[in-house]
């Protein structure tokens, strides 16, 4: 009986905040994928050394997830919201978490070929996933392939950024 009770209330709160911080949420999630993907597109074709790129990519998951939560948390301040920090939250760990995933695969002996195509692989999967919990059957797919397309565009523009950066500097 304690569990069905306790299992009532989770689901209860998962979909409070769910609900609630949906926006927060998408903020953290969405900057990461874009963001990350971009990075690593763009480092992957600079550099050879995967290390340069882990190391790259975990600075700036750090930096930019306590940026984005800050940036969060002072736009709903600015509305004299009082769930600014729960907010800030919500966008800091969805950005961590996902830049977490999208890294993991350095970290597997897969060589550079299947690590890029893992990435890819974690990314869309993150996105359809989102969009699945959050749209479901209510434009799933609309937001899916628009989400989908932006992250594309960008990282193919940061494909380019590192392609020329390579060139130019030889490295």
């Amino acid at each position: 009986m304690h569990f069905y009770i306790l299992r009532y209330i989770i689901k209860k709160q998962y979909n409070s905040i769910m609900t609630s911080y949906k926006s927060a949420i998408i903020l953290g999630m969405h900057d990461a994928i874009v963001s990350l993907t971009g990075l690593i597109a763009g480092l992957f074709f600079a550099f050879t050394d995967t290390n340069i790129i882990v190391i790259s990519c975990v600075i700036s998951s750090i930096t930019s997830s306590l940026s984005m939560g800050a940036a969060n948390y002072l736009a709903v301040k600015s509305e004299n919201r009082a769930q600014a920090l729960k907010s800030a939250l919500c966008t800091g760990a969805a950005y961590m978490t996902t830049c977490v995933l999208l890294i993991l695969p350095f970290f597997v002996s897969l060589g550079r070929a299947a690590t890029l195509a893992s990435i890819i692989a974690i990314a869309v999967g993150i996105i359809f996933a989102f969009n699945l919990l959050f749209y479901r059957g209510r434009g799933l797919w609309r937001h899916f392939w628009e989400m989908l397309g932006i992250c594309t565009t960008v990282s193919i523009i940061a494909f380019i950024i590192g392609e020329f950066a390579h060139n130019l500097f030889g490295i």
